[in-house]
């Protein structure tokens, strides 16, 4: 099965150019043909193809439905992005993939990378998102300023500071998340937060969070944050 993403097909039942050409092209779909199509903000729509042009592929709308929602709540992961930018992508479209709704990139102290292609990003969330059939996209935000950040809900801040294992002042991630609750996580860069944007962050409400006793990288940090969210609110 194959979930083609069309943003205004309920306006306008047309495939957008990069889709009709997978669509015509690439899996030979002709008129008749049945497809899978979404809006990326919660409809699935049923429909056939009636005119299979590579550049506007036409398709009629048979039947709409709106799927349940894979998990309770709403995970948030605020990752900041690696040096090596193939990593974030590759965590980015991990997370989308287990589920999350919001991925916001964070710019910190350390940072080594403070700029990134948010249009290519976007690309990996909306092709992560169609191949593990999701028909609610998430948000990603741009590079945010870890002290622009105004979030709302239950919020963690994984940093590791005091060393590789988990300190007295850390819970697991997992017994703190709340079913149902939104969950934001807050990841760090590879030389981690500053004592200063901790410091910040537990006056903001934050709480420190451990996610193993293992060291992580950014990246694997970000997906089992995500995946332990998406675990509890299941």
């Amino acid at each position: 099965m194959y979930l083609f993403y069309a943003p205004n097909i309920a306006i306008e039942p047309v495939l957008p150019e990069e889709e009709s050409n997978h669509c015509v092209q690439v899996l030979r779909r002709t008129a008749g043909d049945e497809v899978l199509v979404t809006d990326g903000v919660g409809k699935l729509y049923h429909c056939v193809v009636t005119n299979p042009h590579r550049k506007h592929c036409e398709v009629r709308i048979e039947s709409v439905e709106t799927p349940e929602a894979l998990h309770e709540g709403w995970i948030h992961i605020c990752i900041a992005p690696t040096k090596n930018i193939d990593r974030t992508e590759w965590s980015i479209e991990k997370c989308v993939e287990m589920g999350a709704d919001e991925i916001t990139l964070l710019l910190c102290e350390h940072s080594e990378r403070k700029t990134v292609n948010i249009d290519r990003l976007q690309k990996i969330v909306v092709s992560a998102a169609k191949q593990s059939l999701k028909t609610c996209f998430p948000i990603l935000h741009p590079l945010t300023k870890m002290t622009d950040l105004a979030v709302e809900g239950d919020k963690f801040i994984a940093h590791c500071i005091e060393g590789y294992k988990a300190t007295d002042d850390k819970r697991a991630l997992k017994d703190k998340i709340v079913r149902g609750h939104k969950t934001t996580v807050l990841i760090g860069p590879e030389g981690d937060f500053s004592p200063e944007e901790v410091k910040w962050a537990l006056a903001q409400g934050y709480e420190p969070v451990s996610l193993g006793a293992a060291r992580l990288r950014t990246e694997t940090a970000a997906i089992v944050a995500c995946h332990t969210a998406v675990l509890m609110n299941e």
